[in-house]
């Protein structure tokens, strides 16, 4: 729109120019409507939810229509207080209240448990993929929480935000939990149409999620947590038993496990000043260049992604000088204060767009908010600096390889670092694409080495593994493009580089 607008501009008066625009970007959301009104008549028996949903789309895209340059003005970016970013060991240092139990049931866990295991090779939920021991990311998560309410005689419940791409596979299999001591609630985000990125039209032909029509949906990223929880009456419900405060993560990263410590520093702040938001933030290293980061702007805290940033500035973002921490995305939220700012129609979050291009080649733009971003709506927000164990995300078989490895202990869904390594950073690995699809990665490994002492791999074309094999220090192997290595069963490989040619045979 805005290139068709400038297009033109030369063929418009200047004093005209503004009211040229406001009456095309009252045609383009008109027709919008009308597009969402054609689709809503082929709803079968979720109207209703179709309708909800379409309703929030509406504002978004109406907010996308207006939006007039970047988000942010660089020179305006300033670094926040000191206070308002708490180092853990401070929160730490308060110890317990003899009562944890009290604090514990105020809480819900909420997982994102929107995503597809496709960027693994595998099919269905991300939630659903083996990660430990045959446990999957929902099953430590189940164990965890658990966990709490047999330590501590509580009741705090697992809240599961799916998509319609993960609803009905997650719902199957949570019947597995029954008997668990956990009560599980699911809620699913909105669907929203994917826009024709030339008449920024929607790009399905009707409400269908299979046939023509599949490719035409998406789930608007986690910022639509607030609204679609609100929508689903879940909130309402749990504020009315008793619950007071939101944990919230995602579901692929295995160190955001409830913390005794966060929790009690929420629950005993004086009532004046009671914190309604706490952003897990960690320090950045040269892997987390890209991760949004806390800032100061016009006075309050605020999450900056790196696609606010303008490009002139996107070096100076990305340097671990100037912006030290990053978010995690675990995310301690009031219940009451999401009802009250969803009342009054004051979430505010800026709008991701994010180009896509679809299997025939078509262009299409989704409109998404983070969750996160919403960080700059609550009173008095608050960073907290945790250790980097509370960030140990599975985005990739190379992420994989490392919790599935004896790097790791695990005990009642929580894996912790094992206490034979003698320092606390994870190794740097980087398998390459032979490796990519969990179910090849799983083939190349007759067992897990032993990476105690591992501080960089790098694998590289047709390479397997024999049972116990040992890495340590820096191994780099690579099997040139027809090439084969066998890394032998018993092998110890130290500081060593491997390329060329080595197959072992059976005779």
């Amino acid at each position: 729109m805005k290139l068709y607008i400038e297009g033109v501009s030369r063929w418009v008066p200047d004093n005209s120019m503004a009211q040229f625009q406001e009456v095309m970007r009252q045609q383009l959301e008109s027709s919008m409507h009308a597009e969402l009104e054609k689709l809503l008549s082929t709803a079968k028996g979720d109207a209703e939810i179709c309708k909800k949903d379409f309703e929030g789309f509406k504002k978004l895209f109406h907010r996308f229509l207006q939006v007039k340059g970047p988000s942010v003005e660089w020179p305006k970016i300033n670094r926040p207080p000191e206070d308002s970013i708490q180092p853990y060991e401070k929160i730490r240092e308060k110890g317990l209240p003899e009562n944890v139990a009290n604090s514990l049931n105020k809480l819900v866990v909420v997982k994102l448990n929107g995503g597809l295991g496709t960027s693994m090779g595998c099919k269905g939920p991300k939630s659903l993929i083996s990660v430990r021991n045959e446990n999957t990311f929902l099953d430590l998560t189940v164990q965890q929480i658990e966990h709490l309410n047999k330590t501590y005689n509580t009741d705090v419940p697992l809240v599961l935000m799916n998509s319609f791409n993960t609803d009905e596979d997650t719902r199957k299999i949570l019947q597995k939990y029954t008997h668990h001591r956990v009560k599980i609630h699911t809620f699913n985000q909105s669907r929203y149409p994917r826009i024709n990125k030339e008449s920024l039209l929607p790009v399905a032909k009707d409400m269908g999620l299979v046939g023509e029509s599949a490719d035409g949906w998406y789930p608007p990223g986690h910022g639509d947590i607030y609204a679609s929880f609100y929508n689903s009456g879940l909130l309402e419900q749990l504020i009315a038993e008793g619950k007071e405060y939101i944990f919230v993560s995602n579901i692929d990263n295995l160190g955001a496990t409830v913390d005794l410590h966060i929790l009690n520093h929420l629950v005993s702040q004086p009532n004046g000043k009671r914190c309604e938001f706490i952003m897990e933030v960690t320090d950045k290293t040269r892997a987390d260049v890209k991760g949004g980061t806390l800032i100061q702007y016009e006075g309050k805290l605020r999450l900056l992604e790196i696609a606010q940033v303008p490009k002139a500035h996107v070096d100076e973002f990305k340097s671990v000088s100037k912006f030290k921490i990053f978010n995690t995305n675990n995310l301690w939220i009031s219940l009451t204060a999401i009802k009250r700012l969803q009342e009054q129609n004051a979430m505010d979050m800026e709008i991701i767009v994010n180009p896509k291009t679809l299997n025939g080649g078509l262009n299409v733009i989704q409109l998404e908010t983070a969750v996160g971003a919403a960080i700059k709506c609550f009173d008095n927000a608050l960073g907290i600096n945790v250790p980097r164990s509370r960030f140990l995300p599975v985005k990739t078989t190379s992420d994989l390889l490392l919790v599935m490895s004896n790097l790791y202990s695990l005990e009642a869904g929580s894996l912790t670092m094992s206490e034979k390594r003698e320092f606390p950073t994870t190794p740097h690995v980087k398998l390459g694409s032979s490796f990519t699809k969990v179910q090849e990665y799983l083939t190349r490994f007759e067992s897990i080495p032993d990476m105690l002492e591992l501080d960089h791999l790098t694998v590289s074309g047709d390479v397997t593994f024999g049972k116990n094999v040992s890495l340590k220090g820096t191994v780099i192997i690579i099997a040139n493009h027809g090439d084969r290595i066998d890394i032998p069963a018993g092998s110890m490989l130290e500081n060593k580089i491997v390329s060329g040619n080595l197959r072992i045979l059976d005779h």
